[in-house]
């Protein structure tokens, strides 16, 4: 799990708008992407900044992310 979420990691460095938009939409959050780590229910929720990424947590799939992602504002 570990070798996979950094992995994930990796690929947003490297292209950062692929990852999706949609949870930054559910949560009101502009400009948050997220990004799925392979083979685990979980995800990484981002931000793009100027050369650097601003990652915000890995969340599990169960959990309310909507909820999470509001309280952390």
């Amino acid at each position: 799990m570990f070798d996979a979420a950094i992995a994930a990691l990796e690929t947003i460095e490297r292209m950062p708008a692929m990852g999706s938009p949609r949870m930054g939409q559910l949560c009101e959050l502009p400009g948050l992407r997220s990004w799925r780590v392979t083979g685990f229910p979980m995800q990484w929720p981002y931000f793009e900044a100027d050369g650097h990424l601003d990652v915000v947590r890995l969340l599990g799939d169960r959990q309310d992310i909507v909820a999470i992602l509001s309280a952390d504002e």
